[in-house]
């Protein structure tokens, strides 16, 4: 244990207490996931490390400027981290201001005015449907192993889970009888996601063998857990991701595919099936419409590119007769 009552291995246990408050505010009243306060700690050790070196500390919150912030922010960028993890960052210290400010042990926000770094344009990255169907059907070995591979690849692609809700799933979550899955969300929000056909046959097939992968289980977590590893334990996210890499590197797609690529994909492709965005919102489990728009913009360009490319009015560069005699006379 620490000098302050919590856990060596807890996420901002070398923190200042107040600091360990606010985790723990997330965590509990928040209802944050075990990830995410991981993320807010690990953003409040850099900072705390940053302050130690102006031989400041977060301890003392109130002698903490806007030129601090700004410091660190600049520093960041001289590390050449991304302006994504840099807002991030950012929005992690803006919520710990405000958490002191709602308690009453602070009078002022010192970030307030603080403006998030400009963003880069990305794009979410997607395959396409025959990619897409590639992955799904991939050559796995025989056995529970092999089936929980493809039933994982359908559910993240079939239902748009994001990785963290496909592997928190437990069995009891899962309705094929019905055609729908029970998903625990960012903030702890439930919702309820659609099976595809394709997803409700995979899942039959692992749940019949998947006790096989139970019995080496110690604990009564992996019980219930939906997605088991090799050792019996709940599958994690490092298991995930290795096991679509190697799907789609079976389907000759190459690398850079990850559980999150397949989530894109659904999105992506019910929108160019002429899904209208707020079902997809839903279905993604977005707390923002602005969010799920980001798919439109991906198909947008898809759209464009295809007429670039095949319509002789598109740009003069482009025509396949550029530079030929014309036919008329």
């Amino acid at each position: 244990m620490s000098s302050t009552g919590a856990p060596r291995n807890a996420p901002g246990a070398a923190l200042p207490e107040v600091c360990q408050g606010f985790l723990s505010y997330l965590a509990i009243e928040k209802g944050y996931s075990p990830a995410t306060v991981r993320a807010y700690a690990a953003d409040l050790d850099q900072f705390e490390a940053f302050l130690a070196r102006r031989s400041r500390s977060l301890a003392a919150f109130e002698a903490i400027t806007r030129g601090d912030a700004t410091a660190f922010l600049a520093e960041l960028h001289r590390l050449r981290q991304k302006k994504s993890s840099m807002a991030r960052k950012l929005s992690s210290l803006r919520s710990l201001f405000t958490y002191l400010l709602k308690n009453q042990l602070l009078q002022a926000n010192p970030l307030v005015g603080l403006r998030n770094p400009r963003q880069e344009q990305r794009q979410p990255r997607a395959l396409n449907v025959d990619q897409a169907v590639a992955v799904m059907e991939g050559q796995v070995p025989p056995g529970p192993m092999g089936l929980r591979d493809l039933a994982l690849a359908e559910v993240l692609y079939g239902s748009g889970l994001r990785v963290s809700e496909a592997l928190s799933l437990s069995v009891d979550d899962v309705r094929t009888d019905r055609g729908f899955v029970r998903v625990r969300g960012k903030g702890n929000k439930e919702r309820l996601a659609p099976l595809s056909e394709a997803a409700k046959e995979r899942l039959v097939e692992y749940l019949r063998l998947r006790q096989e992968l139970v019995s080496g289980s110690a604990g009564d977590l992996a019980q219930e857990a939906l997605f088991l590893g090799a050792r019996g334990g709940r599958l994690t996210r490092r298991e995930a991701q290795r096991i679509i890499a190697r799907l789609a590197a079976g389907a000759g797609i190459g690398q850079g595919v990850h559980p999150h690529t397949l989530r894109h994909s659904f999105a992506t492709h019910l929108l160019q099936a002429g899904a209208d965005l707020r079902s997809v919102q839903e279905m993604l489990g977005h707390s923002r419409l602005s969010t799920t728009e980001r798919y439109t913009h991906l198909d947008l360009r898809r759209i464009m590119e295809v007429y670039d490319k095949a319509h002789p009015h598109a740009t003069e560069a482009k025509r396949p007769d550029k530079g030929e005699p014309s036919d008329k006379g």
